[in-house]
């Protein structure tokens, strides 16, 4: 067996985190929602956000930077095939409840996880065949075939995190805390949740009996605002100490220039796109899903709605990660009507029998924005007057709901990495499984076959030939349009410091810390 990870050198660490009194309180805006507090259902960027702040995985990652580290488990061993994984354990950690942290707790949530069947489940079951105690402070993760990309989904993915086995049930999603023994979420992280108002403020306490680098802050305050205006005037009466997620294209200007404010650009592998409902709309017709496609006009609707902050986007890969290419530019191109047109004549619609559906969207959880972009959007498909646009919106709860019930036909939604490799563009939205959690239902035996190919090759160029031919042949079947690669700006005070966001997109709230 190949030993990866040896036991890590944290002591310094966790002696330094130790001798730290946190102290003050931070008060967090932002105009994301959360939805169901548990790790077995929620697949959004935000509540995800709060899981890795509570929660932690049996790996992490090294704040702000693509390094895996040892979490909760203090090593791991990978055999030479790779596709076994035993995880050892650290000795005495405990949930935030006082139950004692066992390998047990790592097979119930897997297991529970599976049965559940929530939109993210497909990031254990598309890879994990079976979990094994070896003892109290030992667990065997057994693969379906080698996986290099394994460790980054233990770390950053909240369906890994180990939940506390006498605190949630093991038959039904938790939507709110209320619901769990004690009304309280509970976990392993550097905070705890003292107080959950849906939609107000949810707020967190470090936790004392954290193992690592202890939180710097001793309370954070996440605040729901309704809209980025408000958020933003919050922000510059000082009401709030840091905004995160979403602000106008022009308040981003304005405030990036305001020498009271701490602007922070994360550049990454954010994106954007549209999604089809590949099963019972129209949009079964993968020709109705190019053609709409050639009607795009990134560049146009990138300086129209978001003055020219964000980059467009040719494959659902984004640009700057490995194998990335640009085929829906060669392919369909920006505004191309001759080809929309084209295909929309040979499915047999006309001027005086145009294709009408309608373009739904959800206005604020990518912020105030969103109703611009399907209003640009409308106006780059009706270029062509084989083409009749209703839009519609829903608020997000509602709007995944429909996704799930295969009630939109095409509506935008937004990427952020569960796991930083191209597997995580591609198979999640054309895998089998991993298409049903974003509501595009597609599926291609022939494409599953491929996923798990790349999947357990270790082999470069064997990857580099296998996602070259999948961006191709998107174009084809389309089951996504990638619209942007955007990026996401933190506005803080002047005294706020530790905000490291990488590559990973994940914000560890220990980090953070108020200056002199």
């Amino acid at each position: 067996m190949k030993r990866f990870a040896v036991a890590i050198l944290m002591s310094a660490l966790v002696l330094a985190g130790g001798a730290l009194f946190a102290q003050g309180t931070l008060v967090y805006g932002t105009t994301e929602k959360v939805t169901d507090m548990d790790t077995a259902n929620a697949y959004d960027f935000h509540t995800w956000e709060i899981f890795q702040n509570i929660n932690q995985g049996l790996l992490t990652y090294k704040p702000g930077t693509t390094e895996v580290i040892p979490g909760l488990a203090e090593s791991y061993l990978v055999n030479d095939k790779g596709d076994e994984f035993t995880f050892k354990l650290r000795k005495g950690l405990k949930f935030t409840s006082g139950t004692a942290f066992t390998a047990d707790a790592v097979k119930w949530t897997i297991d529970r996880c599976i049965k559940l069947a929530g939109d993210p489940s497909w990031l254990i079951t598309d890879f994990v065949k079976d979990v094994q105690v070896v003892d109290p402070l030992t667990v065997k993760f057994i693969l379906k075939g080698p996986t290099a990309f394994f460790p980054t989904m233990v770390a950053g993915c909240p369906p890994y995190f180990p939940l506390d086995p006498t605190v949630y049930p093991v038959d039904k999603v938790v939507k709110d805390p209320s619901e769990l023994k004690d009304g309280a979420l509970v976990g392993l992280g550097p905070y705890k949740a003292t107080s959950f108002k849906r939609d107000e403020e949810v707020v967190l306490q470090a936790n004392p009996g954290y193992y690592g680098a202890k939180p710097k802050i001793a309370k954070i305050i996440i605040r729901y605002f309704a809209d980025a205006t408000t958020m933003r005037l919050a922000l510059e009466k000082g009401e709030i100490d840091l905004a995160y997620k979403s602000m106008n294209p022009s308040d981003i200007n304005d405030l990036s220039k305001n020498a009271k404010i701490t602007t922070f650009k994360l550049p990454g592998p954010f994106i954007r796109y549209l999604a089809f409902n590949c099963d019972v709309s129209a949009f079964k017709d993968k020709v109705l899903r190019q053609a709409l496609s050639a009607l795009v006009d990134r560049p146009d609707f990138n300086q129209k709605v978001y003055l020219g902050q964000n980059a467009p986007l040719y494959s659902m890969v984004p640009q700057g990660m490995i194998y990335a290419t640009e085929d829906f530019k060669k392919a369909l191109g920006d505004g191309n009507v001759a080809l929309a047109e084209k295909l929309l004549k040979s499915a047999g619609y006309s001027k005086d029998k145009p294709f009408a559906f309608d373009l739904w969207y959800t206005p604020s959880h990518y912020g105030d924005t969103e109703v611009n972009l399907a209003e640009v959007i409308k106006a780059q498909f009706e270029k062509t007057p084989l083409v009749k646009v209703t839009i519609k919106s829903a608020e997000w709860a509602t709007y995944k709901q429909q996704w799930r019930d295969k009630q939109m036909g095409v509506y935008f939604l937004g990427w952020y990495p569960d796991y930083i490799d191209p597997d995580n563009y591609t198979a999640a939205f054309a895998g089998t499984n991993g298409s049903i959690g974003n509501g595009v239902f597609f599926s291609n035996p022939d494409w599953d076959a491929l996923f798990a190919k790349e999947q357990q090759s270790s082999d470069s160029k064997v990857r580099k030939a296998l996602f070259e031919k999948v961006q191709k042949d998107w174009t084809v079947e389309v089951p996504t349009a990638p619209l942007f690669q955007g990026n996401l700006y933190v506005f803080t005070k002047k005294n706020v410091a530790g905000v490291k966001i990488g590559p990973t997109l994940i914000f560890n709230y220990n980090e953070l810390s108020f200056t002199k």
